[in-house]
């Protein structure tokens, strides 16, 4: 005995009896597909934002720190190269250099206080190399936070995009079901609803999830280089600092 129920194949579908596209098939969709479909595309677009706003930010901070070398390396005095800073303000070298400067300013104006009479008079002396150290670590600490800010939005996308994406797409395979008991019919008319948003709130995810992922490894290479330059510039700025002021 067969079923009486004819089978129905998309040629066989009356124009505007189904859905052609993502948007005809999620007008017809409940508020949880829609829901979930926003809010990947919510975090697709924030995600996209840091990560071309922290490409633009590393390049920019890259040739700045490049020209404050060449200033740095080639200026006799700290004043100098504080003079010049205005011009690279985007290099993170920056901020460790003026947090160090600071500090050597501070020790000699102090110690210029109690220095006696002698040989040493009128030639500028820091108190501890050991406190300069410190502050440059700080600096160095507070730039590369600065400079990573936001970028943890990247990995909450990359691990949560696929599970909301999941949601939607077991929410959409149960609507599915839920129709099939409705109408007591299998055919595509009756589940291409539920379907469509089960595959397109996994795409959604899926979209949402590798881009963030892919471009949050790659700024955290392009910030642990940036680390490793402060680190070498901070031992720099010591040895400068204890052959000239100690």
């Amino acid at each position: 005995m067969t079923d009486p129920t004819p089978l129905v194949t998309l040629a066989q579908l009356p124009a505007g009896s189904s859905p052609t596209g993502i948007v005809e098939a999620f007008s017809s969709a409940g508020p949880m597909a829609a829901l979930v479909l926003a809010s990947l595309v919510f975090l697709s677009v924030v995600s996209w934002a840091i990560l071309l706003w922290k490409l633009l930010l590393i390049r920019r901070a890259r040739s700045h720190s490049r020209k404050f070398l060449e200033t740095f390396r080639n200026s006799k005095r700290f004043s100098e190269v504080s003079a010049a800073t205005a011009r690279v303000a985007t290099s993170p070298l920056v901020g460790v250099f003026q947090a160090g400067y600071a500090e050597i300013d501070g020790q000699i104006r102090a110690a210029a206080e109690d220095q006696e009479a002698g040989a040493d008079r009128g030639r500028y002396r820091i108190r501890s190399l050991a406190g300069v150290e410190r502050t440059l670590r700080r600096a160095v600490t507070a730039e590369i936070h600065l400079l990573t800010r936001g970028s943890a939005f990247l990995a909450t996308t990359a691990a949560s995009a696929p599970f909301i994406g999941l949601f939607g797409t077991v929410w959409g395979i149960m609507r599915a079901f839920e129709d099939i008991g409705r109408t007591g019919s299998t055919s595509l008319v009756a589940v291409a609803p539920g379907i469509a948003e089960a595959l397109v709130n996994t795409a959604a995810g899926l979209a949402a999830a590798i881009p963030a992922l892919i471009g949050y490894n790659y700024l955290g290479g392009e910030f642990k280089r940036i680390r490793a330059q402060l680190d070498d510039f901070a031992l720099e700025f010591l040895n400068l600092a204890e052959r000239n002021f100690t």
